[in-house]
């Protein structure tokens, strides 16, 4: 019971920064996920041993409800610019089945090592390069061709998928640096983050036929229904809290702790 009291708390705050960051079903669940695996269950069990393949799969099936809904609420006041979303959401969702599937045959502690490094690229890129922690007040919002759309999304939905992290690290700097604001390139990434986690989701499941051993009649495939259930939960009360904030954070600070928050999760992967 206090395990998963312990992962309700934390969806909340998972809800919270899916809605005003554009990401938390990824960077707050698997890390969060993968070690209370590993504490209940030791890494000598079979649960132990694909924890971080659960956490990746359960995240992306919680990533389905948490950005449903933020996508909802973030449309509801006008934040999401839909003739930019359609276009780059189709080629997520082709590179979310080829990177679930990649992840389904990858070694745990690879996954693991992978979503630190991915992280760290992502935050030195976030505060070394113009046009992120900053921008131009008279920057116009620029939508990207037809072929930088189609290779972004694939990369996107390949990355995104293997590391159960929604993509949103790619699709906010690279909507911000089109001249969006926090606000805007934050509620972009919510629908661009469904692709991701249906194609990825069907595919964790479809792939239960690779799992080494047998797991609990809890889980579809890696998918842990459980957690899920106790995630989406706590999600969503947290995705209704932070709703009335959308659009009030300076857009500065709003960058600055975006790229602390990302700080705080590759820390508690890496130790």
């Amino acid at each position: 019971m206090l395990l998963y009291l312990m992962l309700a708390g934390f969806a909340c705050l998972a809800g919270v920064t899916t809605v005003l960051f554009g990401f938390g079903g990824g960077f707050v669940v698997v890390p969060l996920l993968y070690r209370t695996l590993i504490a209940h269950y030791g890494t000598d069990s079979a649960i132990g041993g694909v924890a971080m393949h659960i956490a990746v799969a359960t995240s992306t099936c919680v990533m389905i409800v948490t950005a449903v809904l933020a996508t909802r609420r973030h449309a509801r006041k006008g934040n999401i610019l839909w003739p930019q979303v359609w276009p780059l959401a189709g080629y997520i969702g082709i590179g979310a089945v080829v990177g679930a599937a990649a992840a389904t045959l990858a070694n745990g502690e690879f996954v693991r090592w992978a979503f630190v490094v991915y992280l760290g690229v992502s935050i030195l890129d976030c505060v070394a390069r113009k046009g992120f922690m900053a921008q131009a007040d008279d920057k116009t919002p620029q939508a990207p061709g037809v072929f930088i759309t189609a290779i972004a999304g694939v990369v996107i939905g390949v990355i995104a998928t293997f590391l159960g992290v929604g993509g949103s690290v790619m699709t906010v700097p690279m909507m911000r640096r089109r001249g969006l604001d926090m606000t805007r390139a934050t509620a972009m990434a919510n629908p661009l983050t469904v692709p991701v986690a249906l194609a990825g989701t069907a595919t964790y499941m479809l792939m239960a036929w690779h799992q080494p051993v047998p797991l609990s009649a809890w889980h579809v495939g890696y998918v842990d229904l459980a957690a899920f259930a106790v995630l989406t939960c706590g999600s969503l009360i947290g995705v209704q809290a932070a709703t009335p904030m959308i659009g009030r954070i300076p857009d500065r600070l709003h960058a600055q702790i975006y790229v602390a928050l990302l700080s705080l999760v590759l820390i508690s992967m890496a130790i």
